[in-house]
């Protein structure tokens, strides 16, 4: 009997599950870290190349233009396109980070990964909603310092920030949106042709005639009323005013359409998880 462990003739003591009171902080930090590590991990694809392709439009058009393209509102031609081209990258890249994530996740049946730990609906959709508005506004960041510093270095003109908060506001609402409007889109899809569809046919159609190049009210009827109705169009405004000061939209219609979109696709990204939308068999 002395050779016997000490807990012998002992009852086992099932283990008790953790307990989680209200926020599940550290399941919620580490599927958001999760999905900073992946596209960190490909950086040059998913941070620098959107970066690439901000520049060379914004030096194709600047070239093409150069002194024949009238200011826009008293603003050079140049400066006005920046904060769209900005914002165009902020959103395309904010989208493509959770909509890729989520695909890639069913397609190599990794969902367990994130339907197994104790997380909410509402954890979920929040860390993958921020992991793809910081992969967004980190390419938003950098394509902002390589744009500005061409307009002041080749173009030479003077470059300000007009409006603190909608660039903050705008820039981050954008990310958060597209975000989400990601996460719906790779649930919803079932193979990457459907993520490529949404993309060539959805997205960037509406990124580019949303007033990225020109100025909405320059469009004849019924397209300026038509763009009207682009939710695109309200944030790259938005966005612009924070830059110059000046938008082609009235900056409260912007602020809440941001706010209310964002919400909605909130609210159908809850109900995807809570309900397993192609991720439960």
């Amino acid at each position: 009997m002395k050779d016997m462990p000490e807990f012998a003739g002992r009852a086992a003591v099932p283990p008790v599950p953790r307990d989680y009171h209200g926020v599940n902080w550290t399941g919620a930090t580490t599927l958001y870290l999760k999905e900073v590590r992946r596209f960190w991990k490909v950086g040059m694809q998913t941070l620098i190349a959107p970066v690439v392709t901000t520049v060379l439009y914004l030096m194709v058009f600047s070239v093409a233009t150069q002194g024949a393209r009238p200011p826009v509102g008293g603003i050079a031609y140049p400066l006005f396109m920046g904060p769209g081209l900005i914002m165009m990258q902020i959103m395309n890249s904010a989208f493509a980070n959770s909509s890729s994530s989520l695909m890639q996740a069913k397609m190599m049946g990794l969902t367990q990964d994130f339907l197994t730990p104790p997380l909410s609906p509402t954890e979920q959709v929040v860390a993958f909603a921020l992991g793809a508005a910081t992969r967004g506004l980190f390419v938003g960041l950098v394509s902002a310092i390589s744009v500005y510093a061409i307009l002041v270095f080749d173009n030479h003109l003077t470059v300000g920030v007009a409006h603190w908060w909608a660039v903050v506001y705008f820039g981050f609402g954008a990310a958060m949106m597209m975000g989400l409007i990601g996460v719906v889109t790779g649930l919803w899809a079932e193979k990457f042709d459907h993520l490529a569809a949404v993309t060539n046919f959805i997205v960037m159609p509406m990124s580019f005639l949303s007033g990225t190049f020109y100025t909405v009210n320059r469009l004849h009827e019924p397209f300026r009323t038509i763009s009207q109705y682009n939710p695109f169009f309200y944030m790259i405004s938005g966005f612009r005013y924070g830059f110059i000061g000046n938008a082609d939209s009235a900056i409260g219609v912007g602020v809440a359409v941001v706010a209310v979109l964002t919400l909605a696709m909130g609210a159908v990204c809850w109900w995807l998880f809570q309900t397993g939308y192609r991720l439960k068999s």
